[in-house]
């Protein structure tokens, strides 16, 4: 039994995280089946890229037990799994790939390229387990897609749940949100709230309307600065 638990990353700063070597002389150590513990927001995506690559060259079957949260490059290691289980609170998330640049045009465009093919790598491991068209993959990362158990495995993300049988809730409802949707939702109601006409019982006599505090633009700003 293994346990992938924290941040995926290159090199350990903190002795938290998960890096390939530490994985691999895990892995390694021993033969036959393996199960994986797992919970994590995510790292490196090429940290993430090669445990994947690990894992599927591993000659023995691979159970993938997520407990807590698979989300974003932790996702794409679940993939590897023979057999992925959720616990009916657990959560996954996929997102597009992201990085930081600095430079001019030139710089920006190399970027742009390089996520474009890292996209195109993460899709490679998603639509090898789920058998989803590229075009819905691509879709469920760009809304930064969170699914529970049941969305996950009905999308094919996932094969089962982690349930006792006495325990198994059969009338579980799947779902998933994008937190894209929910941000524009958030933004439309601060919208209508402080773009409505003013009340004339509230206006001046001299006919100008009293300041209310931020500016929607203002405030949207804010929000984009916190979620960011």
């Amino acid at each position: 039994m293994l346990e992938l638990y924290g941040t995926i990353a290159e090199n350990s700063w903190y002795d938290d995280e998960v890096t390939p070597q530490m994985f691999k002389d895990e892995l390694f150590s021993g033969s036959g089946p393996v199960t994986i513990w797992l919970s994590s927001p995510g790292g490196d995506c090429v940290a993430a890229s090669q445990i994947y690559a690990m894992l599927m060259d591993y000659k023995g079957n691979i159970t993938v037990k997520i407990d807590g949260l698979a989300a974003s490059a932790a996702s794409v290691i679940a993939m590897a799994g023979t057999r992925v289980l959720m616990a009916p609170t657990a959560m996954m998330m996929v997102h597009n790939p992201a990085t930081m640049a600095f430079g001019d045009h030139n710089d920006m465009k190399k970027a742009i390229e390089l996520l474009d093919e890292v996209k195109e790598s993460i899709i490679n491991a998603y639509e090898l387990k789920t058998g989803l068209p590229r075009k819905d993959i691509s879709k469920l990362m760009e809304n930064e897609t969170w699914m529970n158990a049941r969305k996950a495995i009905e999308l094919g993300f996932a094969d089962g749940e982690l349930t006792d049988e006495k325990k198994t809730v059969t009338d579980a409802v799947a779902f998933s949100f994008s937190s894209k949707a929910v941000e524009n939702a958030l933004l439309n109601k601060l919208a209508a709230k402080y773009d409505r006409e003013p009340d004339p019982q509230t206006v001046p006599v001299n006919n100008t309307q009293p300041k209310r505090g931020r500016s929607i633009d203002e405030l949207m700003g804010r929000l984009h600065l916190i979620q960011h």
